[in-house]
């Protein structure tokens, strides 16, 4: 099964982030990290954005797209960080 990606979601039923959030109940800004791949979202956000498509949350790829940095400690210049 081909998981499809929320913004082509969005794109392919006309609806703004702003639209999304509303009838997901979700707030704004977290609809736009998770569009923006910065917020992976939790299940029970997954199954509301879900069914705003009439999908099931396993039909839709999450997660982030950037890569993860870590940016605690000093950076290697200075030795061993925690």
């Amino acid at each position: 099964m081909a998981r499809r990606v929320l913004a082509e979601l969005c794109r392919q039923h006309g609806l703004t982030p702003e639209l999304l959030a509303e009838r997901a109940c979700l707030e704004l800004a977290r609809v736009l990290a998770i569009l923006e791949g910065r917020w992976t979202p939790s299940p029970t956000e997954r199954e509301r954005i879900a069914a705003v498509f009439n999908l099931t949350r396993e039909e839709i790829a999450w997660g982030h797209r950037h890569e993860v940095q870590h940016l605690y400690g000093h950076g290697p210049q200075f030795g061993r960080t925690p």
